[in-house]
């Protein structure tokens, strides 16, 4: 906290208020205040009338989870409905000012986090603010495994999903009832080729939602494309879509499918349960040297 803005609290009489910037996944900035004007610093305008409040901060020193919740009401122009259900807002940053509405250069951040579990209803909404500390509750480490613990085209599996071959784009022709896409021939692409892939959507009010695909069937005039998980949001015929190669974590699939078995995560040759407990038995060493 600044001396000026130090000095303005100390005064007793002051001109603050509270200002929230949510950033959603898809880059998208919404700013508000409780103040009854708008409010612009950093580059972000704050809207008065938003009706969104937060309840007392808990934050505490150390390594404690810092938690509190946010009200507000659901509107077209900030948070609405439909980007709730859609999980838009599912795990966006979030920061929280105390600000000078008088000199907004003098500010401080209050909280700093991402917003949790959203419960709408009545018009409003509840949203659950997860402070820092939020992911030391997440487990780390190196998992040891037959298949591969990276992510197709992360740091740690290195491949280049710009490599032709792997990525398509295409347009959506029909939405069956379970949400499956039927897509167009797509000749060039072997029959499972999508499976346990990736896919996101270009346009349409599901711009920007993505999911994973659970099967890729071609047929004699169409490929569908089958997700695990029907978007919640509507999909509509013509709407585009980007497909992405599926990778199963198997050996054999990183290093036939897409070449890149020097950067396998997994550990191929690591033997079964099975192996484990009868192989030393049935060999009688039992001395705890190599059983080769």
């Amino acid at each position: 906290m600044d001396g000026a803005f130090q000095s303005h609290i100390e005064r007793g009489l002051t001109t603050l208020a509270n200002a929230w910037a949510i950033r959603r996944g898809d880059g998208l900035i919404l700013g508000f205040t409780d103040h009854d004007r708008d409010l612009e610093f950093e580059g972000i305008v704050f809207r008065a009338d938003s009706g969104l409040t937060a309840a007392a901060l808990q934050q505490t020193t150390g390594l404690s989870v810092d938690n509190t919740e946010a009200l507000g009401a659901l509107s077209d122009a900030g948070i609405s409905a439909a980007d709730i259900d859609a999980g838009r807002f599912d795990g966006a940053e979030l920061r929280i000012w105390i600000v000078n509405w008088a000199d907004v250069s003098q500010r401080h951040v209050r909280f700093r986090g991402s917003l949790g579990e959203i419960k709408r209803g009545g018009g409003a909404f509840q949203a659950e603010l997860r402070g820092l500390t939020e992911v030391l509750n997440r487990p780390v480490g190196r998992v040891y495994q037959k298949p591969c613990s990276a992510v197709l085209g992360d740091g740690a599996c290195g491949f280049d999903l710009s490599t032709p071959g792997y990525v398509t784009e295409t347009e959506i022709r029909d939405i069956s009832e379970d949400g499956a896409m039927v897509c167009p021939r797509l000749p060039g692409f072997a029959p499972d080729w999508f499976r346990r892939g990736r896919f996101e959507i270009l346009d349409g009010d599901a711009i920007g939602l993505h999911g994973q695909i659970k099967r890729d069937a071609p047929g004699a005039e169409s490929r569908l494309i089958v997700p695990w998980v029907a978007l919640r949001a509507e999909l509509r015929p013509g709407d585009r879509v980007r497909l992405v190669a599926g990778c199963d974590k198997r050996f054999d699939t990183c290093r036939f499918k897409f070449n890149n078995v020097l950067n396998f995560q997994g550990f191929p040759d690591l033997p079964n349960e099975d192996w484990l407990a009868a192989l030393p038995a049935r060999s009688g060493n039992l001395g705890g040297g190599s059983l080769r």
